[in-house]
């Protein structure tokens, strides 16, 4: 059975939650979700595959930073001891990959700007192309965050447009989008394969 942890500090967590069991669903999987809230909460897990939601970064940072949870500095080790391990970060779940803000590499080698489409009147839905999925999927973006530049690690694997909306290094996959609020899996059906071909 995969074990899937998702980090649950803060944010659009629980529509993951939905969007990895109907995509587990879809592809007759096995899984077992963990809810990550801090860094015990990882060492029992031992994920296959993680997921960092949006909601807001700056709360993130503080809860999982904190004394209480001490989850991002276990997590981020983690993710980088583990360069194969499939990771989906979303919106806020882009921004902490991209600049973890600790004494460790990117994680994601890109630098993102928060709130760059602008305030929450300012969000939109709008079709994205992904090399990853190979096709279009339906882009939700609220309150999103935009990358400004890629670093040489990186490689772009969703587009609106000409604009770089998904980037990937190794296995992490960060996007500025919400997939998991639309009624497409692929990003999550991506992760959960990503994760059974990394348990085999």
């Amino acid at each position: 059975m995969l074990r899937i942890g998702l980090v649950m500090l803060q944010g659009a967590r629980h529509a993951h939650l939905q969007a990895l069991n109907s995509a587990a669903e879809e592809l007759q999987l096995a899984i077992e979700i963990f809810e990550l809230r801090n860094k015990n909460d990882l060492i029992q897990c031992k994920p296959n595959a993680i997921i960092l939601p949006g909601g807001e970064s700056t709360t993130m940072r503080l809860i999982g930073n904190g004394p209480n949870s001490q989850l991002f500095p276990k997590l981020f080790d983690w993710i980088r001891d583990h360069p194969n391990l499939p990771v989906l970060g979303t919106c806020a779940g882009a921004i902490l990959l991209s600049d973890p803000q600790d004494d460790g590499e990117k994680i994601v080698d890109a630098n993102i700007s928060r709130n760059a489409f602008g305030n929450q009147s300012d969000s939109f839905q709008s079709t994205i192309y992904s090399s990853l999925l190979s096709r279009d999927f339906p882009g939700v973006f609220i309150r999103a965050p935009r990358f400004l530049d890629l670093g040489k690690k990186s490689t772009p694997v969703s587009l609106l447009g000409e604009e770089i909306v998904g980037v990937r290094t190794n296995n992490r996959v960060a996007l500025t989008f919400h997939p998991e609020l639309s009624n497409d899996f692929g990003f999550h059906k991506w992760l959960l394969i990503e994760a059974l071909e990394g348990s085999s």
